[in-house]
């Protein structure tokens, strides 16, 4: 009973850190961010292709969570910033057992009678889990400089209907740029 207990809390462990979204960012100390009003999309060099539905449900949500920053949509070169994202889908194989232990049965047990082992059995999966990532650099029109950079990766629900997608999208991009603008430095006294 004890096994079986593990078991569940260990596959609970698991599928819960699954299925969190993983957010990192890094910036420039030195940059002025309270500078930065407008920005322009350009194209990153890297990452993978994404189909035209969810390159428009990424860019809308970035693009919103952009704007509760302070920051506008510049279509022409006078912007304060060029962002750039590469978002990529990687793949691993994810394969669990399941062991029922040793189990008692008849046999010979020496001078004393009866009784024995015999061996368990095991079962196994496996599956694809799909996860994404989205990058997002954001360089200073002036300096031609990096001066944010932000990550979100996710597993990814294939199987899921658009607007869990778009929702999941959402979230992503919401806490990708929670971090942004970057807490300006303190004051040494």
């Amino acid at each position: 009973m004890k096994r079986v207990v593990f078991a569940t809390l260990a596959i609970l462990a698991v599928a819960t850190t699954a299925w969190a979204q993983d957010i990192r960012y890094n910036f420039d100390k030195s940059a002025n961010f309270a500078k930065y009003k407008t920005y322009k999309w350009v194209d990153h060099k890297s990452g993978d292709k994404l189909d035209d539905l969810t390159k428009k449900d990424l860019e809308a949500a970035m693009e919103a969570e952009l704007a509760k920053k302070g920051l506008t949509k510049s279509t022409t070169d006078n912007a304060d910033l060029y962002l750039a994202y590469a978002a990529s889908v990687s793949t691993e194989k994810q394969v669990n057992t399941w062991d029922t232990g040793y189990g008692a049965g008849p046999g010979w047990y020496g001078p004393y009678g009866y009784g024995g082992w015999s061996g368990g059995s095991s079962t196994s999966t496996s599956y694809t889990i799909y996860n994404g990532t989205v990058v997002v650099d954001m360089y200073d029109v002036g300096t031609k400089q990096l001066v944010w950079r932000g990550a979100a990766s996710k597993e990814l629900d294939v199987k899921a209907k658009p607007d869990k997608r778009q929702k999941n999208i959402a979230k992503a991009c919401e806490k990708l740029f929670k971090n942004y603008p970057p807490p300006p430095p303190k004051d040494k006294k």
